[in-house]
């Protein structure tokens, strides 16, 4: 889900780069955050119902959820629940929630205003990973229609933003020289302006897994993993990086300051993880409990960019899913379909 890996002599080694464009064929309250949430997603012919899914998510502490579309019957499991949701629109909607502001209008009424007083909607998604590439134009003017539908049907406080890969960037390494790329930037500037105009985060997918994967004879296992003994692998004017997870986000946070999004600006992680099995190099249950139990300890701390600043990160996935091409993608579930551990997670870490 990041740009082409590239090896420096010494230490300085930019290990977070090489994952953007895999992540592309896959797919997805702390100290002033929401919270540690976990993307529910569908694909597979064996899962649980709705209402165990929620109620799966309140016994693990669990008080986020993002969902990849609009499902009736998930919405209404929902409701009482007080699970803040982030609700994505399907890629293949953008087109007419961009270009026809009745079909937002209709999109709002079928799926966000029946659910609205009790269900507590966090953002609306307008779209997964589209920037760069044919539809990238769609996505600010969908973000508008949905806007101004949202406020017709009088739910002004529910912002709209969309998830981008990290291949938005073109230059990642050293962080403090991250900058979208020549591809990404007609599409992504306008929506950093809208964005920051109305305080809302740019959400985005941070896959320290693939880069690991991609080339692991270069890429500590530890570094990838943020284990807390990870040597300092990247230094960068004078600030340490133990971690990819965190010069992958700094890259971002740099890349939209000099889009003009400037240090207000917020990211969401929207999705991060790590395969528990599937054949991939690296994908092992050991690996993966290490990596997202390690992610809920660190979150908490922000980034050498923003330090003390919690991000507000979203584990993919809640479940395996059968369904899905076969490979990793099948397995980065922290629940088989029967709701049975595929490892354990203390989610109660997050908040100390």
């Amino acid at each position: 889900m990041v740009l082409p890996l590239r090896s420096m002599a010494g230490k300085t080694i930019a290990l977070w780069a090489a994952a953007a464009c895999s992540l592309l064929l896959f797919c997805s309250s702390l100290s002033g955050v929401e919270a540690i949430g976990v993307n529910y997603g569908m694909i597979g012919s064996d899962l649980p119902s709705p209402d165990k899914v929620v109620a799966l998510y309140k016994s693990r502490n669990i008080t986020d959820v993002r969902l990849f579309h609009p499902d009736t019957s998930v919405l209404e499991a929902l409701r009482g629940s007080g699970l803040a949701v982030v609700l994505g629109t399907l890629n293949e909607h953008l087109a007419p929630l961009a270009s026809d502001a009745s079909f937002a209008a209709s999109w709002v009424q079928s799926y966000v205003q029946p659910f609205a007083g009790s269900v507590r909607f966090r953002y609306i998604n307008a779209g997964n990973e589209v920037i760069p590439g044919e539809s990238a134009a769609l996505v600010l003017p969908a973000m508008q229609n949905l806007e101004a539908a949202l406020r017709e049907a009088g739910i002004s406080s529910v912002p709209v933003t969309t998830a981008v890969a990290t291949s938005v960037l073109g230059s990642s390494y050293p962080p403090s020289q991250g900058a979208f790329s020549e591809a990404a930037l007609p599409a992504v500037e306008p929506i950093v302006s809208f964005l920051k105009s109305r305080g809302t985060p740019l959400l985005v997918n941070v896959y320290p897994y693939f880069a690991y994967s991609a080339d692991p004879s270069s890429v500590p296992l530890d570094y990838a993993l943020l284990s807390s003994s990870a040597a300092v692998a990247v230094t960068d004017n004078g600030v340490e990086y133990a971690n990819m997870f965190d010069a992958i986000l700094d890259a971002v946070y740099a890349a939209v300051e000099k889009a003009g999004g400037g240090e207000s600006l917020e990211l969401v992680v929207s999705e991060t993880g790590w395969p528990s099995g599937g054949g991939g190099y690296g994908a092992s249950v050991e690996n993966a409990a290490s990596y997202i139990n390690n992610l809920v300890r660190h979150v908490g701390r922000g980034t050498p960019r923003r330090p003390g600043k919690a991000v507000e990160t979203y584990i993919f996935a809640i479940f395996n899913e059968n369904q899905k091409p076969e490979g990793v993608e099948r397995y980065f579930g922290l629940f088989q379909p029967d709701m049975s551990e595929v490892y354990h997670v203390d989610f109660s870490a997050a908040s100390s």
